[in-house]
Formats: C-alpha cells, sequence, structure tokens
C-alpha cells in the first residue's frame, strides 16, 4: 500500500495524472470553447461547451441573484463562439469574459435555485471533448410524481402507454444522407402517437421526453415504471451502411440482457425495498427474491413478445417490414422486469427513400396508426385487472360503426348486439358498449 501511495504521489508531482477533466500541459495552446449549446428538460437545463481538448474546470454557485459559475484554465474563447437563443427553462442569461490569470469565466444566470453537476465526454461519434454541465431544479421546483388518471366513477382505470422518443439533446441518433437526424423523427412520431393514444377511450400516454433534451436509457425505464404503465415502447430510426436496407423491425429484451438485468437488480442493495410486479422484496430472502424475480421477468418477457407481434403485424399491414418476426436484444430501455416492452424500429434513416417518408407528416402519422392498432389489438386479448379493457365496455367515438367495433373485439355482429339489447346498427358517440367474451373464438 505505501509503494502504491508513493507512486501516486510521484506521478501527480511529474503531472501524469490529471485532475477535473483534465490538466493543461504548460506551454501548450489553451483549449478552444465553442459555441454553447442547451437543452432544457422538465426536471433539468443541459449545457454543453465544445471543447478542443481537455482543460480543468471549477464550477460553484451564487445567490442574490442565483447564478452558476464556470471557470476553464488555460483556455480561449473561439473566434465564432456565440450565446445561442436560450430554451425555456431555468438559465436565464449566459455572460462571459476573460480573466487575467488565463481563466475564461462563464456566468449562467438562472431562475431558482439550482444543484449543478459537471463531467467530460471524450471524443467520440464524430464530435470532440464536450464539457457538460447539467443544472438541476430545486427540490421546490421539481415537477411533481405522476399519477394515474382514474377512469369516471374511479372504478375503472385507463391503460398506460409509456412512448420513448429515442435519443435527444446532445444525442442526435443516426443521421440520413439529407441530414436528417433520428431524434427529431422519433419525437415528431412519439407526439403524434401520445395523441392518437389519448383519444383511444381507456388509453392514456406518457412521454419519457417533451422536446428536445436528452435523458437517460435506465431514465426512461423509471418514468415507466413511477407512471405503472402497462407497456413501453420505444421508438427509434434505424442505419445500416448499406442504403438499400428497409422496412421496420420490432425488438424485445433478450434472454441474455433479462439474465443480466436480474443479476444487477439482486446485487444493488438500494432495490431491496423495491417492488417487482407488485410484490414487495424487501422482506424476502435472496433465493425468493430471485424466484419472484425470475417469474415476474418470464411474464414481462411473453407479455412483451405478444404485444411486439401485434404491432409488427399492424406495421407488416400499412409498409415494408424488415423482418417478419420479432427480434430480441439486450437493448437498455427494455430492462424493466415488470413493465411489457418493445423497441421499434420504425424505418431505415440511412435509406434516401425512407428518410424522405420519414421527414413525412403522412408516413409519421401512418406509423403511429399502426402502432396504436397493435397496441390497441394486444390490450384487448390481454387486458389488465381493473381498467376498462377488461371490464370489455367500449365508449363509442366520432366515425366508429357497429360492424367495425365488433372486428375490433373479435365477436360477431350478432352477440354485440344482443349484449346491448341493439336492433339495428344504430349507435351514438359517447355511447357505452357492453362487450361480451367471444364464444369459442368466433368472430
Amino acid at each position: 500500500m505505501r509503494r502504491i501511495a508513493a507512486i501516486l504521489w510521484v506521478a501527480l508531482g511529474m503531472g501524469i495524472l490529471g485532475i477535473a477533466g483534465g490538466t493543461a500541459v504548460a506551454g501548450a495552446a489553451p483549449t478552444v470553447v465553442g459555441t454553447v449549446r442547451l437543452w432544457a428538460a422538465p426536471d433539468r437545463t443541459r449545457v454543453v461547451f465544445p471543447l478542443s481538448g481537455p482543460a480543468d474546470h471549477t464550477l460553484f454557485t451564487l445567490a442574490h441573484p442565483a447564478r452558476v459559475v464556470l471557470d476553464l484554465r488555460h483556455a480561449r474563447f473561439g473566434r465564432g463562439f456565440a450565446v445561442p437563443r436560450l430554451p425555456a427553462g431555468v438559465v436565464t442569461a449566459i455572460r462571459k469574459a476573460p480573466r487575467r490569470n488565463g481563466e475564461l469565466r462563464v456566468v449562467l444566470d438562472v431562475r431558482g435555485p439550482v444543484r449543478p453537476r459537471s463531467f467530460l465526454l471524450p471524443p467520440g461519434g464524430g464530435r470532440g471533448y464536450r464539457l457538460v454541465v447539467d443544472l438541476m431544479r430545486g427540490a421546490a421546483a421539481r415537477p411533481g410524481p405522476v399519477k394515474r388518471a382514474a377512469s369516471r366513477g374511479g372504478l375503472r382505470r385507463a391503460v398506460v402507454i409509456a412512448i420513448d422518443p429515442g435519443h435527444g439533446g446532445e444525442d442526435p441518433g443516426a443521421r440520413g444522407p439529407r441530414g436528417t437526424r433520428e431524434k427529431d423523427v422519433t419525437l415528431a412520431i412519439a407526439r403524434r402517437l401520445a395523441v392518437l393514444v389519448d383519444r383511444q377511450p381507456g388509453m392514456r400516454a406518457v412521454l419519457t421526453r417533451r422536446g428536445d433534451y436528452y435523458v437517460g436509457l435506465r431514465q426512461r425505464m423509471a418514468i415507466a415504471r413511477k407512471a405503472k404503465a402497462d407497456l413501453f415502447v420505444s421508438l427509434h430510426a434505424d442505419a445500416y451502411r448499406n442504403r438499400r436496407a428497409r422496412g421496420a423491425s420490432v425488438y424485445i429484451l433478450s434472454q441474455r440482457g433479462a439474465s443480466s438485468e436480474a443479476a444487477r437488480w439482486l446485487a444493488r442493495s438500494e432495490n431491496a425495498s423495491d417492488r417487482v410486479g407488485g410484490v414487495d422484496l424487501e422482506d424476502k430472502g435472496p433465493m425468493l427474491a430471485s424466484v419472484l424475480l425470475d417469474l415476474s421477468q418470464n411474464a414481462t418477457l411473453e407479455a412483451s413478445m405478444e404485444a411486439a407481434r401485434d404491432v409488427l403485424d399492424r406495421l407488416g399491414r400499412v409498409g415494408r417490414v424488415h423482418r417478419r418476426r420479432v427480434e430480441q436484444a439486450g437493448f437498455v430501455v427494455l430492462k424493466s422486469p415488470d413493465v411489457p416492452s418493445m423497441l421499434i424500429e420504425t424505418a431505415f434513416i440511412s435509406n434516401p427513400h425512407e428518410e424522405r417518408e420519414l421527414r413525412s407528416r403522412a408516413y409519421q402519422s401512418r406509423i403511429a396508426r399502426a402502432v396504436l392498432r397493435g397496441i390497441r389489438d394486444y390490450f384487448v386479448k390481454r387486458a389488465p385487472a381493473g381498467t376498462r379493457f377488461a371490464t370489455r365496455e367500449h365508449v363509442i367515438t366520432s366515425g366508429e360503426t357497429l360492424s367495425g367495433i365488433a372486428r375490433r373485439y373479435r365477436v360477431s355482429l350478432r352477440r354485440l348486439r344482443v349484449a346491448n339489447g341493439l336492433d339495428g346498427g344504430h349507435i351514438e358517440v359517447g355511447e357505452v358498449l357492453r362487450i361480451p367474451r367471444a364464444a369459442g373464438g368466433s368472430t
């Protein structure tokens, strides 16, 4: 131990080891700071400073008025440095100035108390070094917890669909030949899908992000679990070096991914008091907790596969599919042990034709409608207890027909009429229909 400590002291004295984001070498050219970029999320604002290389930095807060101060050592502003238009968030103004000692100072004026944190990202994905500053809202300014929307009378709840637009903020995802960014098309499709879900009687949508900001992969899972989602749908756009590749794909979690996640849950002490599938693991021994988690994951994977097949079937009716079966992979966002989850590659953004389609509102709407129909097909067959789907009630919306409702729920038109005392086919918008169970699989 003494020898290790001595080596560390020598390394520090020689400047071999750097601290606080990198140590500038004496006599080297100063680090150049590019134009700052900002993204505002509901719980934080992310500020990104592009850098020509690593740089030491200091971050601290001041009050009256509230502000965050960033000092960069041995650095200079680039010629094209500019303060961008500020998004709606905690930052109200950005001020900058060089200091006598070779430091740069950037002051972020904020609306109130924030908790800042910073980290340096190494080069990658065609981008250089980036210093990231996250400004977390104070506890008093945080949005409240998501609550389930109760149905009329408080007896039947809506099924909750967590819709996850992939990427966001400083993570643009894949780019098409014309420069289309994956993060933009996934958000556009997600917003259209959320509108359709909310219009569907007995359904409610929860978006993991509502704007152009980044949400961590596990945070997306956490948002879905906090909302008590019945289904998690992550939207993406595929890319491949062969630009002729095309078509939609649907993925669920692989068995290997499920096993690694189970091990992670059981190894982390803070999950001992968590709930999985509605079961509290706090008072369970390691063996019983492992069995319960395994049962929950198996049921979740089975439901995920069934829902994914329904969605893939609907996507195949409105366009080309890349694979005619549901694929399995270890995507992090699919690893929730008790929320059925799927990841949809809506098209190949690397394909010039499909890139044009992804930019089209008509195509975005077509994909959103197909996904909704697949989700609806799944819940008609596998309704969670206590939901409107489970009680087999349907509220008639504009444009619906009795025969169309019968086909959706896979019951005969005659049985639907008998169950609701209807002589003909006339129905009224807002009327509630009782949906009988299909007899012997009859449609």
